[in-house]
């Protein structure tokens, strides 16, 4: 069984598994390049060929314990009928959501056949990837799909809330079926070779306690609820909930969590649980000197070398990152006692 499989499953204590998020990306120049040649990042993630080459290139150079494949949050979106667009100094960009064209949306064969190029890059990679490394796959938590679909985040990172109230009814309608698309393609990615998934609540922390559970706890303890069905590890990403943490494992019991750089690792290691912890460190400390990268890492590693811990980020790693700093980062993880 692979390492983090392992942790996830029996809850082994294995503190020198690492794995980052955004590892195949913009801090790469073998991506760059391809990005070059590629100005549409949609019709990047659905080329298979380009993919899953993308998502091998880290693996490539670094001593890593996981693949995770490239793709992109918004795909489920593109394939249900919005166009996703990503503005640079805006990030993504959706066309306006016909709820119109979302109601007469029931054609799942038709969903899978868009998300196709996802599933074929899996494949292509699984056949790549060495059989001890594991392959993760992800979605999009429901509630940070809506903040997109429905243009609710203001440019503060603020719930635009007149709009949030304006289309509350709407989004519950939504909300459900958002929740079946998404476990579907949760499940067809580990049928094509994906060992885990990782669902992304990345706006997690613009709602307000009175909508906390519902467009947050339950649609991620639904998908958690299929995944544990299907037999399937899974971790949660609930970025930016601060000491709603607590509620969160309490309520959707994930195997594993990823912490964000704003929680305090020795609350969460005080206050969580029986859960796999991953994560914490801020990405941003890549960019200092490598002295202080280790020792921030350290931290994290002393905190959590009792209990499963797998070491990767508060969020993704930001495209100024020095290559060559990650690599010594890794080494230090792997070294670790």
């Amino acid at each position: 069984m692979r390492a983090i499989e392992e942790i996830l499953i029996r809850k082994k204590n294995i503190c020198k598994t690492v794995w980052f998020m955004r590892q195949a990306g913009r801090y790469l120049p073998e991506f760059q390049k391809i990005r070059s040649k590629n100005k549409n990042f949609i019709k990047l993630c659905l080329n298979s060929d380009l993919s899953s080459e993308i998502t091998l290139q880290p693996l490539k150079r670094y001593d890593l314990d996981a693949a995770i494949i490239f793709s992109d949050i918004l795909i489920v979106p593109y394939a249900l009928g919005q166009d996703v667009r990503f503005t640079k100094g805006l990030g993504p960009v959706l066309s306006n959501f016909n709820i119109r064209n979302f109601n007469s949306f029931n054609n799942l064969e038709e969903l899978q056949k868009k998300l196709r190029p996802v599933y074929d890059s899996i494949k292509k990679v699984r056949k790549k990837l060495d059989a001890n490394k594991t392959l993760i796959s992800f979605v999009g938590a429901p509630w940070t799909l809506l903040t997109y679909m429905f243009g609710l985040k203001k440019k503060d990172e603020k719930l635009n809330i007149e709009k949030f109230l304006k289309e509350k009814k709407i989004i519950n309608n939504v909300l459900e079926s958002l929740t079946e698309y998404l476990c579907l393609h949760i499940n067809n990615q580990i049928k094509a070779g994906a060992n885990i998934v990782q669902i992304f609540d990345s706006w997690a922390g613009l709602l307000q306690y009175d909508d906390f559970h519902t467009f947050c706890i339950e649609p991620n303890k639904k998908i958690v609820n299929f995944c544990k069905k299907k037999k399937i590890p899974v971790i949660c990403f609930p970025k930016g909930i601060g000491k709603k943490y607590s509620i969160f494992n309490n309520l959707v019991k994930p195997d594993g969590i990823n912490l964000d750089y704003d929680i305090n690792p020795i609350w969460a290691r005080q206050n969580l649980g029986d859960v796999v912890f991953q994560g914490g460190m801020h990405p941003r400390i890549l960019l200092k000197s490598e002295n202080l990268i280790q020792k921030e890492a350290k931290k994290y590693l002393d905190i959590f070398k009792d209990v499963p811990y797998i070491f990767n980020l508060g969020h993704g790693l930001v495209p100024e990152t020095d290559p060559m700093k990650l690599k010594k980062l890794i080494e230090f993880v792997k070294r670790y006692k």
